[in-house]
């Protein structure tokens, strides 16, 4: 059976939390817009330092192939932190997309593949 812990420690770590989430929050990337640009087929986000970064959506696992209408329906989810398309069943993290993920470990070597036989 688990111990229970005092109020005194329990406060202790709560506080740490907080400001744990506070400095993540402070420092870290998040969305605070986001669209799809249907005449240059782009996803387009603007982050909380003022900065925009946007993808082509057919390299990102499970947005490829939809339609403008599905692209459209993206969502920022309350962090600001993910992108979730509903309808789509995709999601991405904020992070990731500006770190170059764009899906699972199998989905990023298919697309290194097909993007290195392009350039040969």
């Amino acid at each position: 059976m688990a111990d229970l812990i005092e109020d005194a420690q329990f406060l202790e770590q709560y506080q740490r939390a907080v400001a744990a989430a506070n400095q993540a929050r402070a420092t870290e990337p998040r969305a605070v817009a986001v669209y799809y640009d249907a005449i240059n087929h782009l996803i387009v986000i603007r982050l909380n330092s003022g900065a925009v970064f946007s993808f082509v959506p057919d390299i990102a696992q499970g947005l490829g192939g939809a339609s403008k209408e599905d692209l459209a329906a993206v969502e920022i989810t309350p962090s600001g932190t993910g992108l979730h398309w509903e309808t789509l069943g995709a999601d991405f993290s904020v992070l990731g997309l500006l770190s170059g993920c764009f899906g699972t470990k199998t989905w990023m070597a298919t697309l290194q593949n097909r993007l290195q036989s392009q350039l040969a």
